[in-house]
């Protein structure tokens, strides 16, 4: 499920960009697709809205749920919260409350900052069933550099400028999720045009990856076509999955 959230999670960038204006009150939906041979069905929604808290930082709400057919296989109810800094995209909390499968989770990071080195603080709470306690749990990370989490990395991929970069260009950064610290390694491929509800359109087209520590890959490579006009939008994004992938793309 955690590629599944990755991907859901990247289209929480598409309101920032290098030198855009965030937008109050923006409300955006995607829809989310399970192919599998023959088997090509809508199974969620994503809804984003982002909004300004203050001069200096912007507030981030992703919610996601898996459509009626797919709940009776894996319920998805997924919440995601972020506050960060515009120019920088350096978060000051995260907070992530999911119910999948029966399960509920909630992680709430909070971070500081003392020059170029970083700690947060992550809780998690923890419940495997309803009929099960309710865990909690507390762990520090430290990292230095630029360090994000799970929500604040995809406003950091917007601000890239892909048009002023060349096949095969790199950029890594360290990653705080509610239990663990994860190299993110985003590569450039180039320009390729992609079909959405057919219709061709232009993008830069990227994949990005996690690293745990001693270098071990978390997860495979994903995919994503970003639209080469000014709203850089994500167009299209695209994981593997043990059987078929999921896909998700932007409604207009």
């Amino acid at each position: 499920m955690k590629k599944i959230l990755f991907l859901l999670l990247f289209v929480a960038g598409i309101s920032f960009y290098s030198g855009a204006r965030v937008t109050d009150g923006e409300s955006i939906d995607y829809r989310v697709m399970y192919k599998w041979g023959l088997v090509n069905k809508q199974a969620g929604t994503v809804n984003l809205s982002t909004r300004r808290a203050d001069a200096n930082s912007i507030k981030a709400r992703l919610t996601a749920r898996s459509e009626k057919w797919a709940d009776a296989f894996y319920a998805v109810r997924d919440t995601l919260l972020g506050q960060m800094n515009i120019a920088t995209m350096e978060p000051s909390y995260y907070e992530k409350i999911t119910h999948e499968g029966g399960e509920y989770k909630r992680d709430l990071i909070n971070y500081t900052r003392k020059g170029n080195h970083v700690t947060a603080t992550c809780r998690r709470w923890k419940q495997k069933s309803k009929k099960d306690k309710l865990t909690a749990s507390e762990l520090q990370l430290e990292a230095d550099g630029l360090t994000l989490d799970m929500l604040s990395s995809f406003y950091y991929m917007r601000s890239l400028d892909y048009a002023g970069m060349k096949p095969g260009d790199k950029k890594e950064l360290t990653v705080f999720s509610g239990k663990r610290k994860e190299k993110l390694t985003i590569t450039y491929h180039g320009l390729e045009n992609v079909n959405i509800d057919k219709t061709e359109y232009p993008a830069y087209k990227i994949s990005f990856s996690f690293t745990a520590e001693g270098g071990k890959k978390s997860s495979d490579d994903m995919e994503a076509w970003i639209s080469t006009d000014s709203g850089h939008i994500p167009l299209k994004l695209e994981g593997k999955l043990p059987v078929g992938k999921v896909q998700c793309f932007y409604m207009k």
